[in-house]
This record gives structure tokens, C-alpha cells and sequence, in this order.
């Protein structure tokens, strides 16, 4: 079923992309060297439905958990972040091998599936909750964050300026169950087939080499 929406997706992606985002961008020109141990990063780029599902697909990315960083713990529920005055943004904690992935190409695959020159929504989703942000795990990742920011500035990559934050990581707490593995689980849901699958097949359109077809999932049961 997944396969079959994703193809889908991938017919009618090149119309669907915006104009700034529909070519690979250029690779970040600092970057964290590769160390044996296995990294994580919070990033942050609408709901975290969609960045869940394309992070499962990028090869070196162990785990990918959606959740609510920015904010308090007591606060961090669905319905009250969906307030949009808890502090949360709707996130994903990124678990990956940086043998086989960068933490450089990880902030190039977010760039290329959300808009960050916009601020406080992304898509139909509107509030502070659906920011771009990245929380920086440590000043190594911050710096890296920061250079890649002013250098796609620098380009003019997008039509505007970059607005996603950079922040320490000071807490990340899961989502509801219902919420984890929601693409994989729910691949004919509306919402998915229109503002999810593309950001999939964009992934697999602008960087085959980090794309795999089958999907990292949490096996929430």
C-alpha cells in the first residue's frame, strides 16, 4: 500500500515542489567528523508525522522518535501543545550512525522537506507548535547548524531568509503512542497522501544515495 502511494507521489511530485526547494542542496561545508558511536539530534519542521516518515527512510538513521522539545515535561501532551502556548514545537529525535550518515546531510535532508523561511507554520499546519527549529545536542552540532544556515544563505538557495531557530537541547519527550510510526500505519490518510508521501518521494528524488526503501519503524504495538 505504501509502495503503491509513494509511486503515486513521485508521478506528480515535480509540480507539487516549490521552485526553491526542487534541487538537491549543496552539501554542508563543515560537518562533524564520523566517530564510531552512535549520534542523536532534535530537529523540528512541522508535524512530526511527515519528518518522522522521512527520517525512517534515510539510510544510517537508526530510530527516529516523533515528540515535543521546547517546553516543559507536565506540559507535553498533544492536546495542550496543540494550544500553541506550551513552548513545544512538534519534533523528531533523530538516532543515527554517523559512519554512514553525517549530522551535515541530516541538516540537508531538513532543509529540503519543510520551508524554513517561514515562520510558525508549515503547510495547513499554522502556530508557534510547527516552527522550524533545531535543537543542538551539544556546541559541536550548533556550530555545524549555524555554518550550514549561512551558507545556504549565502547561495540564496530559497526565495527568503532562513528563519529555523537553533537551540540547546534541553529536553525531548515522546508523543502519544498513536502518534509514532502514524505515516507507515496510515499511508491512505488524507493528510499524508497530500502533504507527507511528496516530502518521501522529494527524498528519494533529490538524494538516492541516502534513500531506502524500507522504513526504520518503532513496532509501536
Amino acid at each position: 500500500m505504501l509502495r503503491a502511494f509513494l509511486l503515486a507521489a513521485m508521478l506528480t511530485v515535480g509540480p507539487a515542489l516549490a521552485e526553491e526547494t526542487s534541487h538537491a542542496l549543496p552539501l554542508p561545508a563543515q560537518d562533524l567528523p564520523a566517530t564510531t558511536s552512535r549520534q542523536i539530534t532534535v530537529l523540528a519542521g512541522g508535524c512530526f508525522w511527515g519528518m518522522q516518515g522521512v527520517f525512517q527512510h534515510v539510510k544510517g538513521v537508526q530510530r527516529v522518535v516523533a515528540g515535543y522539545s521546547g517546553g516543559a515535561a507536565r506540559t507535553a501532551h498533544y492536546d495542550m501543545v496543540g494550544e500553541g502556548n506550551t513552548g513545544h514545537a512538534e519534533a523528531v529525535e533523530i538516532t543515527f550512525d554517523p559512519r554512514v550518515i553525517s549530522y551535515g546531510r541530516i541538516l540537508q535532508v531538513f532543509f529540503s522537506v519543510m520551508d524554513p523561511t517561514s515562520l510558525n507554520f508549515q503547510g495547513p499546519d499554522v502556530g508557534p507548535q510547527y516552527r522550524s527549529e533545531i535543537f543542538a545536542a551539544d556546541p559541536a552540532q550548533q556550530r555545524v547548524a549555524e555554518a550550514y544556515i549561512a551558507q545556504l544563505n549565502r547561495s540564496r538557495v530559497f526565495s527568503g531568509p532562513i528563519v529555523t531557530r537553533i537551540s540547546d537541547l534541553h529536553g525531548f519527550y515522546p508523543a502519544e503512542a498513536y502518534h509514532q510510526d502514524y505515516l507507515i500505519r496510515h499511508p491512505d490518510q488524507p493528510y499524508i497522501v497530500i502533504n507527507d508521501l511528496p516530502k518521501i518521494a522529494k527524498l528519494r528524488l533529490l538524494y538516492p544515495d541516502l534513500y531506502q526503501s524500507k522504513a526504520v519503524t518503532l513496532a509501536w504495538r
